[in-house]
């Protein structure tokens, strides 16, 4: 299993996660909000600005601090924080 840093010492296994989008579109933020209507979302900011949404195969919503640029580089290997198990 291979672990990526979200941000403030939070992992995510990488072969879970479906897709990194932005927050900031309508149709997302209606995904996030029903997620958290549903206990579904994940929310690992620590209270900073969502800048990447991680949709998981579980269907749960992770919300990262981090954009969906560094975590793209992460799940692809050039973060240089993953741990490999």
């Amino acid at each position: 299993m291979k672990l990526i840093n979200i941000g403030y010492g939070n992992m995510v296994s990488s072969e879970r996660i479906v897709a990194v989008v932005s927050p900031e579109s309508a149709p997302i933020k209606r995904l996030v909000q029903e997620a958290r209507d549903d206990g579904r979302a994940v929310d690992a900011t620590y209270g900073r600005k969502t800048r990447a949404v991680m949709i998981m195969d579980s269907g749960h919503i992770i919300l990262s601090s981090l954009i969906t640029e560094t975590l793209a580089s992460r799940i692809n290997g050039s973060g240089g924080s993953d741990d490999d198990e």
